[in-house]
C-alpha cells in the first residue's frame, strides 16, 4: 500500500482539481466468504456465498471510477478474495486501467495454479495474515484446525510463482510476548513485509475486549516496533496503529536523525489513520466506509458514483477537518502524522470524532471540554 504493499513508482497525485485530496488507497472486499473463523474478523465472515455481492458487470464499471480519485492501489480483500470466481479478471481489467493490484487472501486456497493465476492477472503482492509463530498458537487465533499449514503451503507457492508477499499480524495480548518469533518467522520464510495490526474490537472481535492491550502497552510496543525495524531488510509498518507516526518523530528526533525517505521510506510521507483521507473501503455491495473497521455509511456505489462518495461524503470531510476532532485529537500538535484511530474511537467509545482512546500521549495543549 504505498505503506501498506509496497511503494509506487512515478509522481503521486496529492489534491484533485477540486481540492479534496487523491485517494492513495482503497480496499475492496470483493466477497464477504471465507472459509476460517477468525477470532477477530470485522465482517464476522463464513463460508456460505453471502447475497448482494457487485456483479461482474457492476465491479468493472466500479473500476473504470478508480482512477477519477487519483492513482489508488486496489487492495482486492474478503473475507478471502479466492472464494470469489472472477477475482482474476476483475484484477487483470484494473491492471489494464493502470491500477497497482495487491491481494489479501487467507493464503489457506492457493495451490500452484491459483498462484500463478494470481501473478499473470497482475497482483504485485499477497498480504497473508499470521497470527502465532506456530499452527497451534495460529490455529487457535483463525478457528480452524491446519490453517496455519495451509497457509505456508500457500506461501510456498507464492514464492514458486516468482508473487511478493508479506505477513499481517494482530496484536493481542496473547501473541504480544511471542512477536520475536512471529518475526523470526517472517525473515525466516522470505517475506518482503511485516505489518502489525493492533486490534480493533469489532465484528467478532467485540467478543476479544479482554485481549486489547492497555494504551501504555501500545506505547512500548511501538517504540519495541520502532528499534526493531532497525535490524531487519523487511519493511515493518504499523496499522491501525496512528500513534506510531508520533513515536517515529519523537524518537528521531532524540536520535538526531530527520524523518525522511532515506531514513524511514515511505512511512515518512504518511499519515497514521488515512481514513477517508488517503484511504477507504467498499464493501461486498458497495457501501463505502472510511475503512473496513469502522462501519459509517458513507455512500453506496449501487446509487452514488465513488468519486463524488469520496469527494463530498459528510463524514470524509469531517476526518479531514482538524477542528472537528474531539479532546485531545483535535489539539495535538502530531494531529497531521496521526489522527487517532478513528474506528477505535467508534468501536470503544461510541464517536468517531473522539479522542484515540488507546493512546497515552497529552499533546501540549487540550479542548476545554474533552476531558483529557
Amino acid at each position: 500500500m504505498p505503506p501498506a504493499h509496497g511503494g509506487r513508482p512515478g509522481t503521486v497525485l496529492k489534491t484533485l482539481p477540486d481540492g479534496s485530496p487523491a485517494c492513495r488507497l482503497i480496499a475492496w472486499e470483493v466477497t464477504r466468504s471465507c472459509n476460517l473463523a477468525c477470532k477477530h474478523c470485522r465482517a464476522e465472515a463464513h463460508p456460505e456465498p453471502y447475497p448482494g455481492e457487485l456483479s461482474n458487470t457492476e465491479a468493472k464499471a466500479l473500476i473504470d471510477t478508480f482512477p477519477e480519485v487519483g492513482s489508488p492501489i486496489i487492495i482486492f480483500t474478503g473475507g478471502d478474495p479466492m472464494m470469489r470466481s472472477d477475482v482474476y479478471e476483475l484484477v487483470a481489467y484494473a491492471t489494464a486501467r493502470g491500477l497497482r493490484c495487491v491481494c489479501s487472501p487467507t493464503g489457506t486456497l492457493i495451490d500452484a495454479s491459483s498462484a500463478a493465476r494470481l501473478k499473470e492477472s497482475g497482483v504485485q503482492r499477497c498480504s497473508i495474515s499470521i497470527d502465532g509463530a506456530d499452527a497451534a498458537s495460529h490455529d487457535a487465533f483463525r478457528g480452524v484446525p491446519g490453517a496455519f499449514d495451509a497457509s505456508m503451503r500457500g506461501i510456498d507457492h507464492l514464492k514458486q510463482a516468482g508473487l511478493e508477499f508479506q505477513i499481517n499480524t494482530t496484536v493481542t495480548r496473547s501473541n504480544l510476548t511471542r512477536f520475536k518469533s512471529i518475526f523470526e518467522l517472517c525473515e525466516r520464510i522470505g517475506a518482503k513485509a511485516w505489518h502489525i495490526f493492533l486490534l480493533v474490537p469489532m465484528g467478532r472481535a467485540v467478543g476479544l475486549a479482554a485481549q486489547v492491550i492497555p494504551a501504555e502497552a501500545y506505547e512500548e510496543v511501538l517504540n519495541w516496533f520502532y528499534d526493531f525495524r532497525k535490524n531487519s531488510s523487511m519493511h515493518l509498518k504499523a496499522t491501525c496503529a496512528p500513534h506510531y507516526y508520533r513515536i517515529m518523530r519523537q524518537r528521531a528526533r532524540e536520535e538526531g536523525i530527520g524523518v525522511t525517505a532515506e531514513n524511514f521510506g515511505m512511512d515518512a510521507m504518511t499519515r497514521g489513520c488515512l481514513g477517508g483521507t488517503g484511504f477507504c473501503f467498499i464493501s461486498h455491495v458497495g457501501q463505502v466506509q472510511a475503512c473496513g473497521y469502522l462501519e459509517l455509511d458513507c455512500g453506496n456505489v449501487r446509487t452514488r458514483p465513488f468519486p463524488e462518495i469520496w469527494r463530498s461524503s459528510p463524514h470524509f470531510k469531517q476526518f479531514r477537518t482538524q477542528s472537528d476532532y474531539k479532546g485531545k485529537c483535535g489539539v495535538c500538535e502530531y494531529h497531521k502524522v496521526c489522527g487517532g484511530c478513528r474506528a477505535r474511537a467508534y468501536s470503544m467509545d461510541g464517536d468517531h470524532m473522539g479522542p484515540e482512546p488507546l493512546c497515552s500521549y497529552e499533546p501540549a495543549k487540550k479542548k476545554p471540554e474533552s476531558g483529557r
